[in-house]
């Protein structure tokens, strides 16, 4: 069985994919951030300081790894998302801007201004949701999605708000749909998600609940979440 664990920023799917992952001992995938790729994909800039087309580079060069990611990984994996993420991340943009920040001032069913940039980049979108849709149908068996419980993190990190999470979510939920694949909703705390998931698909643990959620904790905290300078600083040492 091929299973995302899908939901926007801040959803907790890196800790319950890890934690999924030693728990029932199946292999994991999970594609680096886009903080993570932006010293090497846009170096000396962070995600708000970003174009359309650097956006553009840093979504197809997450999907790419990810896809690669998973086809090493046999009939049999947990993804900490899922390319449609990629996509769905860039396609709202085209309502909410290209730093969503900017935007927070506009009404609920106001959108950025369509200069040519954006009406370039809505036209890119477009196209890479057809790709996307088409390897996550074609790879996924099953989506947990894991619904926005949890505060936005103030890490600094994540040039996004909740009406930009919130249009994500329900796009997300919609192209699952979309695309005939089953789509469980899973919430409340990583031991009650765990449990969940394992009783839905029938699963077999190898461990504790507890001993599987600490493992991942201690992995997640190994995750480079330096900002972006400060990695593009190590990489020309």
């Amino acid at each position: 069985m091929k299973l995302a664990i899908s939901g926007t920023y801040s959803s907790g799917k890196t800790v319950t994919s890890y934690g999924l992952s030693y728990l029932v001992n199946i292999p994991r995938s999970r594609a680096r951030t886009m903080r993570e790729l932006l010293p090497e994909t846009v170096p000396g800039k962070t995600l708000e300081q970003c174009t359309a087309a650097e956006l553009i580079a840093l979504i197809v060069c997450r999907h790419g790894e990810r896809a690669v990611q998973e086809s090493h990984l046999g009939d049999t994996f947990v993804s900490d998302g899922t390319s449609l993420q990629e996509w769905i991340y860039g396609s709202v943009r085209v309502i909410v801007g290209i730093n969503p920040n900017d935007s927070v001032h506009l009404l609920e069913m106001e959108t950025v201004e369509r200069t040519s940039e954006m009406v370039f980049f809505e036209a890119v979108m477009e196209q890479l949701g057809h790709l996307f849709k088409r390897h996550v149908k074609k790879t996924y068996d099953a989506f947990v999605h894991l619904p926005n419980e949890l505060a936005l993190s103030a890490d600094g990190h994540r040039p996004v708000n909740d009406r930009f999470r919130n249009m994500a979510d329900e796009q997300i939920k919609r192209t699952a749909v979309e695309l005939g694949i089953p789509l469980h909703v899973v919430g409340g705390t990583i031991p009650e998600r765990l449990n969940r998931i394992v009783e839905i698909f029938g699963l077999t643990p190898v461990m504790s609940t507890d001993e599987a959620i600490a493992r991942a904790h201690e992995e997640y905290q190994a995750i480079d979440m330096t900002t972006e300078f400060d990695r593009a600083s190590v990489l020309v040492r």
